[in-house]
């Protein structure tokens, strides 16, 4: 009998001693994770809050923008050599690498800040936009929906939190790849079931809602002048960072193989990652904006009650999405504060002694007690402060508008200045500070109506109970 003799072929080990297996199809299901999270529900009440001229060009604009800048950003994942310069593993080492000790604290101050803001944010809407809404649907389809069905929801708080607990042991982002391939999955899902109910309720109307310029002051339906202003700067900071990704970028990109060079797959992914982001944030939002008119809720799928099995769907597809988005937020705190760790303490077999858990299927899962504990510790601290304070989504906004314009604009425009040597006053270096300045603008406006809805959420909290 013949045996046929197989040979294992040994991984390719990049420059820096490490086996990358990340693709421009990887890449970019990290991008729309990381992008696409269950703020796209909440673009028709943008749109509604600046109209049909405004709305559209805010979306498309800064789409735009944060295409511009992620291809920037890519060229910075190497130093000073785009293509064979030194790796720079995250966010703050290109920042380290190509500017000074100052940008190095600001930027991980902001970046850290909005990573950990955005999880909390996650973990609210998990239980209120997600699991709360499944249960609410559920009681207004038998009870009537007329039917008082209002719920807590520190319970679901805590089981999300048990979830990734559970997840948070993973050791890389790397490893989180078929978790961002289903979150993925899930935000199609439930973006095209909010696009499938508000093109249906379009269709019924016969005629499409909405007005020039949005939301009117005064009169029947109309609100008062301040609370419009404060609506539109909030709406113009939401969707300034629903497109917020840059600061994920560089991580994304150390887990892509070459060749080809990291960053012309990045650019590529980037490209597709933005460009089904803003295929589905144009199109929900202007479709539900028609078939409600500015009247939008603020959470799309709140507007309907049937079907309920398909509402349903989408709700419980926000909830696995997040589940995924989470860990994409997160992976990057944990190696950062992990290699900062190990650093500290070399001696410490708390922090450098591994583990081996055995598992079905002959695996193994390695770990360290540093990341046992400190995981599981950070994943209970953004639990708990979800519970302290159920309206974390406004400071999130106020997160969001703090961060695009250092994250998203200033540092990739920055670090491509000084990296491509650009000439001080030329053409080209008047219009990349141009694109700085406006962003700051639109970043300041964005933060002046999100603390404006923070001090008019402060007189209705309650810790501890999150209430739909």
């Amino acid at each position: 009998m013949d045996v046929e003799k197989v040979t294992e072929v040994a991984p390719e080990v990049d420059d820096d001693g490490r086996v990358r297996t990340g693709t421009v199809w990887t890449a970019t299901t990290h991008a729309i994770t990381a992008i696409i999270g269950s703020g796209v529900l909440a673009l028709p009440w943008s749109v509604a809050q600046m109209g049909w001229i405004l709305g559209p060009i805010a979306l498309i604009g800064c789409a735009y923008i944060t295409y511009f800048t992620a291809v920037l950003l890519t060229d910075c994942y190497r130093s000073p050599d785009p293509v064979h310069g030194k790796r720079n593993y995250t966010y703050m080492d290109a920042v380290r690498s190509s500017l000074g000790p100052r940008d190095v604290a600001v930027c991980g101050i902001a970046q850290y800040a909005i990573l950990c803001g955005a999880i909390v944010g996650y973990t609210i809407t998990a239980a209120t936009a997600g699991i709360m809404s499944v249960v609410r649907s559920n009681c207004r389809h038998y009870k009537g929906h007329g039917a008082n069905c209002s719920q807590e929801g520190t319970m679901y708080l805590v089981l999300f939190g048990l979830v990734e607990v559970v997840l948070s042991q993973l050791p890389s982002l790397e490893k989180v790849t078929f978790i961002s391939i289903v979150a993925a999955v899930m935000s199609f899902t439930y973006s095209f079931v909010a696009l499938f109910l508000s093109a249906a309720k379009f269709a019924a109307n016969h005629r499409a809602y909405g007005t020039i310029l949005g939301s009117k002051i005064g009169g029947p339906g109309g609100v008062s002048a301040p609370t419009r202003t404060w609506n539109f700067l909030q709406a113009l900071g939401n969707i300034a960072f629903a497109y917020t990704y840059s600061m994920l970028l560089i991580e994304i990109q150390d887990t892509v193989k070459s060749p080809p060079s990291e960053n012309v797959t990045m650019k590529k992914a980037s490209l597709y990652g933005i460009g089904v982001t803003t295929a589905f944030y144009v199109s929900l939002g202007c479709i539900g904006y028609a078939a409600f008119g500015n009247h939008a809720p603020g959470n799309i799928l709140t507007g309907f009650d049937e079907p309920f099995w398909l509402v349903d769907l989408a709700n419980v597809a926000v909830v696995i999405h997040l589940v995924g988005a989470y860990q994409v937020y997160a992976q990057p705190v944990f190696a950062c504060y992990e290699k900062w760790l190990r650093s500290r303490y070399p001696e410490s077999g708390f922090f450098h002694r591994e583990y081996a858990l055995r598992l079905p299927g002959g695996r193994a899962m390695r770990f360290t007690m540093c990341k046992l504990v400190m995981r599981t510790a950070f994943v209970a601290a953004t639990t708990i402060v979800s519970l302290m304070l159920p309206f974390f989504n406004a400071i999130l906004g106020l997160l969001g508008a703090a961060a695009f314009w250092p994250l998203t604009v200033y540092f990739p425009v920055t670090m491509y200045i000084t990296q491509a040597k650009v000439p001080r006053g030329s053409r080209k270096w008047l219009a990349l500070q141009a694109l700085n300045v406006g962003a700051l603008i639109v970043s300041l406006l964005a933060a002046v109506g999100s603390v404006a809805d923070i001090v008019q959420r402060l007189g209705h909290v309650t810790m501890f109970k999150t209430k739909l």
